[in-house]
């Protein structure tokens, strides 16, 4: 039996990105009772702003929910950690804080699919209004907003001149990735403030945590969503969270909403008894609304991690691999903001065609001046880079399902990574196009010798089984929650993110992507909050 905790207007599930953006919004109106429930605690460790400290984040069980992933066949049958934010900011506070919105195309996708409101011509100002650019105002962004972008404050010799070697492989040089049309290279933008990581909760939440209506709890773990039977629709009536061993219950009068991510916002579905209802029965879930798409429909960014000794240049192998290079990495961090802890983990980017039948750039790299065998490994005794280059649209859809009616009980997950012809066709194309750019004559100078996966692979049997062995997230995973019309059987939420068949629930944040955006994922997912708080307000209006 739970205990009540209260009564508020809205209750959201989630800290993070998405829930940091909804809390500031909802709560602007002093009248709007909100409450906000964060399974993390608070984002007050060094190593979540300092842009380096990613490397001690992801992994930890202080700021991130460890999961790993099944055995994956087109991973040659491995398992591989697929971290999410557990903390005040979620994944905005252990991410690359790349500031990326995606193609056009994308979001045109979107609203064709069924979805009127997002279209490339709805969200493009949307991604503007919260913008803090350090350029100011353009046709391009927007300044003033919260959500503040800056250049990186360091520069790698071996970057620009593989950025030389892409131009001369036809993929030319850009000076912003964010027009709608991002082929070409350039140095990604970051959310950063003066070399500091520039989060979610600094840009939305603690702003708005000054105001009394706004409840934040931390160190909460929601179990259940709580439904009654109104005029025969289920009605989602709020949450019931354990806070210090003690089962309590929130109760929303306006909406329950769920910021959990393409993880946890299907598993508290199925939790609580909506979802698959073959899946709910075989855990010994109540069916409270039989909805076969929460928690299929999974897509993510499989990233190809190509690494290349070099010689005479200067690489971060080197440097972090002495005590006097880690000094002087510290001393300029201190005194200056500047240099290596300021790095987010790649710092150019590229977006190309695999092949020339593509109609616009279909994969996009992270390029990083340093090599290591795997995440959380030291780096590698000598100078190398690494060419990380990602599907940004693939085929391959994976799931997301409870095995076992715990809360406490990590979910299924299975990306099904490389599981059709066409992602492993594109998979071979983008490491070729890598040897082609890492053979241009602009790198000569560097004498770049491939050694992961190596020079030997070169059939197409080879090279897709050698991409199995590199393959990894880029933690970027959505479409949990597929946002549709109601005749799309399997959609989750319609297009005002409302979920099908049952009253007062949403789901806002990246599981509703009915499709991956071409790019990275984390400030999309601060415009689909931005949407979802403006229709939140506007159906409370109408009520």
């Amino acid at each position: 039996m739970s205990n009540i905790f209260g009564t508020y207007d809205y209750v959201i599930v989630g800290a993070g990105t998405a829930g940091c953006v909804l809390a500031n919004r909802l709560s602007v109106d002093p009248t709007v009772r909100v409450l906000l429930l964060e399974a993390g605690g608070k984002d007050d460790w060094i190593w979540i702003h300092i842009p380096v400290g990613y490397l001690y984040c992801i992994g930890n069980p202080r700021t991130d929910w460890c999961y790993r992933t099944e055995p994956c066949e087109g991973l040659n049958g491995r398992s591989i950690l697929y971290a999410r934010g557990k903390v005040l900011g979620g994944c905005s506070s252990i991410n690359a804080m790349v500031y990326m919105r995606g193609q056009s195309r994308d979001y045109d996708a979107w609203a064709a699919s069924g979805n009127p409101g997002w279209s490339w011509k709805d969200v493009f100002p949307v991604f503007k209004r919260s913008e803090d650019h350090y350029g100011g105002v353009s046709e391009l962004h927007g300044a003033g907003g919260e959500w503040r972008v800056e250049e990186q404050r360091l520069e790698w010799e071996i970057l620009d001149t593989w950025r030389d070697a892409a131009e001369q492989c036809g993929v030319p040089k850009i000076a912003d990735f964010n027009g709608g049309d991002n082929f070409g290279s350039a140095r990604f933008q970051v959310n950063q403030r003066t070399g500091v990581r520039w989060n979610a909760s600094k840009a939305f939440l603690r702003p708005a945590m000054k105001r009394p209506n706004l409840t934040v709890l931390t160190n909460v773990h929601a179990t259940r969503i709580r439904f009654r039977l109104r005029e025969g629709k289920q009605e989602a009536t709020g949450v019931e969270f354990v806070r210090d061993h003690e089962m309590l219950f929130a109760e929303a009068s306006s909406e329950t909403i769920l910021a959990s991510g393409a993880v946890n916002s299907p598993q508290l579905l199925q939790l609580s008894g909506v979802g698959p209802s073959r899946l709910l029965r075989e855990h010994g879930v109540n069916v409270a609304h039989d909805l076969p798409g929460v928690g299929e429909n999974l897509q993510d960014h499989l990233q190809l991690r190509m690494a290349f000794k070099v010689q005479g240049v200067r690489t971060l192998n080197e440097w972090s691999n002495s005590l006097f290079g880690k000094a002087q990495m510290a001393m300029q961090y201190a005194l200056f903001r500047t240099g290596p802890l300021t790095m987010a983990p790649s710092q150019l980017g590229a977006f190309a065609k695999s092949d020339a039948g593509q109609q616009t750039a279909n994969i996009e790299y992270h390029i990083q001046p340093l090599s290591l065998d795997k995440f959380g490994d030291p780096p590698h005794p000598f100078p190398a880079f690494t060419a990380s280059v990602c599907n940004l649209r693939p085929e391959s859809r994976g799931f997301v399902r409870i095995q076992s009616a715990d809360p406490y009980t990590h979910p299924v997950i299975q990306p099904n990574y490389l599981s059709t012809a066409q992602d492993r066709k594109v998979a071979v194309d983008s490491m070729k196009l890598t040897r082609k750019i890492s053979a241009a004559p602009a790198l000569a100078k560097y004498r770049p010798e491939e050694f992961l996966p190596g020079p030997s692979f070169q059939t197409f049997d080879a090279m897709a089984n050698a991409a199995g062995n590199i393959g990894t997230t880029i933690f970027h995973p959505v479409g949990t929650c597929r946002m549709g019309p109601a005749a799309d059987s399997n959609a989750v939420v319609d297009a005002r993110l409302r979920v099908h068949g049952v009253a007062r629930l949403r789901v806002v944040d990246a599981s509703i992507m009915p499709l991956i955006p071409s790019g990275n994922t984390n400030s999309p997912t601060v415009m689909i909050a931005e949407q979802g708080s403006r229709f939140i307000l506007e159906d409370r209006m109408r009520r």
